[in-house]
């Protein structure tokens, strides 16, 4: 049932861009369990490039069923991102932690984010966050995210991140990831 979710949602989407020749997926290629997205903003003349990740592998204690979630590299506004979304609601801001652990390494919690998108999407914009998960997730195989919710329950996800490096290369090969202390607050909104 889920699985004939995710396939009716990506047929819409993959309708809705078939009307607009520009918003299309067709410069995308694999690399291991990622696809990597290569256009140009018809605006700005520059690369719009970004890796994505789907897991089906992702529940919410206050939700039964199981859904796919989506991790993305990306640079928006030439700012490297790390786009976490989901198929339920996984919290409000200031009323939720997230943290996340490559392979058996130490994890990370509470990290710098916000929460986007009817509260299913997590962003972590904060440089020195994206440049700490990025240089983990380019040395691994699996990430867990975990994100604890006043609101919205408990959220885990597992993704297999077969094909890393070359996804992270090709996502923020225009706006490189720079290594500084991880800051302290978080910017929820």
């Amino acid at each position: 049932m889920r699985h004939a979710a995710f396939v009716m949602f990506a047929l819409s989407v993959g309708a809705c861009a078939a009307r607009d020749p520009y918003v299309t997926s067709a410069n995308t290629t694999p690399s291991g369990n990622w696809k990597i997205e290569r256009q140009t903003d018809r605006i700005t003349g520059t690369p719009l490039d970004s890796a994505q990740l789907v897991t089906d592998t992702s529940s919410n204690s206050a939700d039964p069923k199981v859904r796919p979630a989506m991790l993305q590299l990306t640079c928006f506004d030439t700012h490297p991102v790390v786009r976490l979304s989901f198929g339920f609601k996984v919290g409000t801001g200031p009323n939720m932690i997230v943290g996340y652990r490559f392979d058996e390494r130490p994890g990370h919690d509470n990290v710098p984010m916000r929460i986007i998108g009817e509260h299913r999407i997590v962003v972590i914009e904060d440089r020195a966050e994206v440049a700490r998960f990025v240089g983990e997730l380019s040395q691994s195989a699996i990430l867990v995210i975990r994100i604890r919710s006043l609101n919205a329950g408990r959220t885990t996800a597992e993704f297999r991140l077969d094909g890393a490096a070359a996804a992270i290369e090709a996502a923020l090969a225009g706006c490189p990831v720079t290594a500084q202390p991880p800051s302290r607050s978080r910017a929820n909104s």
